[in-house]
């Protein structure tokens, strides 16, 4: 009893000090990081800081953005595209020692290198992260699919080495079985010759011409310049795909600083470019110039800058980016799946040639030699009296093993695939889907930092947009109230019904898709009666 007692006294406890901390992060905490992060930015988008603690603020945090920087040039240029480690060493330090500078003194600068963070997010990141998606492939995937076919290849040149040693010991065992039968047979001769007393005028001779180092010889050229043609196709396409990635990426991050710096002339020059946010500093403008009226009912293409909801334009082509990612990312599987399948037939093939067994050869030869002496006799007396005489009987039984592999043949064992390099390609092609969808709102961040860093050309922004809004909407409502005179004159033909939409705002009432026949008194009397400085 007494256990339980103090667990619960425990929990009681946990959940007290639980409760303190949290109301200390709330009420402490959190507002103290807040200002400072706030503090931080200000100093940070400030043209020029007001105080010598915003001063070494701003030193700080381009210190930390350099060395960062710096830190990712060098892993990306020593890592990724393979360069010398003193080349990259040197970039790195000399691009981060010029990028302190620049940010620390320039103030334009500091503003497009933060553009740069959310523009990642759009067509140049995607761009960017598929460089590095085809660099690992280039340099871990197809030098190992190379690899595996190489190994399968030896296999070949072993099999074909060790068939033609076992077709030239066959060879040989043919000529020794030759030699004997022709040694057996010229003995049949000369006997015969001895026993007839005629002339050896003829001869007898069988010759096994075979030289088996001249077709191990062709047979070692042959399968060295495969291997050195394939090695030499291999090299190629790893130089060509290395340079071409090395091109691709150098584009792609100049153009990437070319856009962050075109975005931000844009924004400061043009009052028209990316100026379709409803802001809080619209909101106040409208509120204060009492025509809240103008956000409520904005044309569609005017976007909230909180809200988090795309449009149906928007969604389309995210969708259609969506689908040729898919197709790229189809050929990187195939690539993939060709390293696993190229892995799993060496092994099969090497584990397969290891089993054959021996094919066994036998070479029998089998002789017998007679002669028939008066041949009618026999036939006289019914082949009781025979005239044949048995020579030479002669049988030899020869056997060889072919063999197809030995153990003398050295084969490296295939490569198996790098799981971590197919799942680090994977991972990256999940955050290139998910930017698909953030690039709309990468967007609206670029907006953001823009009109922190520059907030004179901000308000300025926003009193053209207002004044763009108040256009439309006085524009409008004139069109409307020609409507009406045309439709209120006498001279128009009474009796013609249709179907009109009217919103009277100053009165609070509507009338909407009614006929103008039941409508026309009670339009007419609303209209009239509205304040002077409705119009």
């Amino acid at each position: 009893m007494h256990f339980y007692i103090d667990s619960a006294k425990y929990r009681v406890a946990f959940s007290w000090y639980r409760l303190r901390v949290w109301i200390y992060c709330q009420d402490n905490l959190f507002p103290k990081i807040q200002e400072v992060m706030l503090d931080a930015w200000s100093a940070y988008s400030k043209p020029v800081p007001s105080s010598c603690s915003e001063l070494l603020t701003l030193f700080l945090q381009c210190c930390c953005i350099a060395v960062l920087t710096g830190g990712l040039l060098y892993n990306w240029m020593f890592s990724s595209l393979e360069y010398p480690f003193h080349l990259s060493s040197t970039i790195a330090v000399s691009f981060s020692l010029l990028l302190l500078l620049i940010l620390f003194l320039v103030h334009p600068v500091r503003c497009m290198f933060t553009i740069i963070i959310p523009t990642l997010g759009t067509k140049q990141g995607r761009r960017l992260l598929l460089s590095t998606c085809f660099m690992i492939v280039a340099v871990n995937i197809i030098p190992n699919i190379m690899d595996n076919i190489k190994t399968i290849l030896q296999v070949i040149k072993c099999i074909c080495k060790n068939y033609s040693d076992s077709l030239l010991n066959s060879t040989s065992l043919l000529g020794k079985a030759s030699t004997q039968f022709g040694h057996q047979v010229k003995e049949v001769t000369d006997n015969m010759a001895d026993n007839f007393l005629t002339p050896r005028n003829g001869h007898f001779q069988y010759a096994v011409d075979h030289s088996s180092s001249l077709v191990r010889e062709q047979v070692l050229i042959a399968s060295q310049k495969i291997k050195d043609d394939f090695s030499a196709v291999e090299l190629l396409v790893k130089q060509a795909l290395l340079v071409a990635n090395r091109v691709a990426a150098g584009f792609f991050l100049f153009y990437l600083l070319f856009e962050s710096a075109w975005y931000l002339k844009s924004y400061l020059t043009n009052l028209r470019f990316d100026n379709i946010y409803i802001t809080k500093k619209l909101e106040v403008l409208a509120v204060d110039k009492k025509a809240a009226h103008l956000l409520t009912h904005s044309p569609k293409k005017l976007i909230r800058s909180t809200g988090l909801k795309l449009s149906r334009e928007e969604m389309v082509v995210c969708l259609v980016r969506m689908m040729l990612l898919t197709l790229v990312l189809m050929v990187t599987a195939v690539i993939i799946a060709t390293d696993y399948v190229a892995f799993h037939l060496a092994d099969t093939t090497m584990n397969e040639v290891a089993q054959f067994p021996t094919v066994p050869i036998t070479l029998n030869i089998k002789y017998n030699a007679k002669i028939s002496i008066l041949p009618f006799i026999s036939k006289i007396f019914n082949g009781v009296i025979s005239g044949e005489q048995s020579i030479v009987n002669f049988e030899r039984t020869y056997q060889q093993n072919l063999t197809f592999i030995s153990a003398d043949c050295t084969i490296k064992r295939p490569s198996p695939p790098n799981n971590f390099v197919a799942l680090a390609v994977g991972m990256l092609y999940c955050i290139i889907y998910a930017m698909l969808f953030l690039e709309t709102y990468a967007q609206r961040l670029c907006r953001k930092i823009s009109a922190s860093f520059f907030e004179r050309q901000e308000e300025r922004r926003v009193q053209y947009l207002y004044g763009a809004l108040l256009r439309k909407y006085n524009k409008k409502e004139q069109q409307l109230q020609q409507k009406l005179r045309a439709d209120l004159d006498p001279r128009c033909r009474p009796t013609q019904r249709y179907g009109i939409t009217l919103t009277l705002r100053e009165n609070g009432v509507s009338t909407t898709d009614l006929p103008l026949s039941s409508t026309i008194g009670y339009v007419y009397t609303a209209f009239w009666s509205a304040p002077p400085s409705a119009g």
